[in-house]
């Protein structure tokens, strides 16, 4: 199964956030990764958790319009420049990037990275043949197991993420 971001919009105040996180947290969903950011009085959310379906469904089922965008995961030495190869290999096919998370999952020494790009099949297609995905990265990370490589976060970790 692909990996897939949840991205929602809400209200820019106090505690919006703290909603999507006690949701989530009540019915022990787990946050691999988050991204918040806002502008003109709404801030934009996008999730990644260890089960994506029933997480839209108790967003949606709280009021939340929350949508679902698959992802990729791609393997990145720790070092500067790993990932302006990804993006040059991207660029150079004229596919666009239109998320990016930093997982908190590894694979040894290597960080992991979901991309979605306007064309997932294609930027696929191109960055294994750069030598960025591997299959073991692919299995490693899926929204089902993502924080099983990262046994030292609570599996409560979303309540305490957000």
């Amino acid at each position: 199964m692909a990996l897939r971001e949840i991205s929602l919009t809400l209200p820019n105040r106090p505690g919006a956030l703290a909603g999507v996180a006690r949701t989530l947290a009540k019915e022990r969903i787990n946050l691999a990764a988050i991204s918040v950011d806002s502008a003109e009085g709404k801030g934009r959310v996008r999730l990644v958790v260890n089960d994506p379906d029933r997480a839209l469904g108790l967003l949606s089922t709280a009021g939340y319009d929350a949508e679902v965008r698959e992802m990729l995961a791609v393997r990145l030495e720790d070092r500067a420049g790993s990932f302006l190869k990804v993006l040059e290999a991207l660029a150079r096919e004229k596919v666009n990037v239109t998320s990016v998370a930093i997982l908190v999952a590894r694979e040894g020494n290597q960080s992991l990275v979901a991309i979605s790009a306007n064309d997932l099949a294609r930027a696929r297609r191109i960055l294994q043949q750069a030598g960025f995905v591997s299959r073991a990265a692919e299995r490693l990370v899926s929204n089902d197991d993502l924080l099983a490589t990262a046994p030292s976060i609570p599996s409560e970790s979303v309540g305490l993420l957000l």
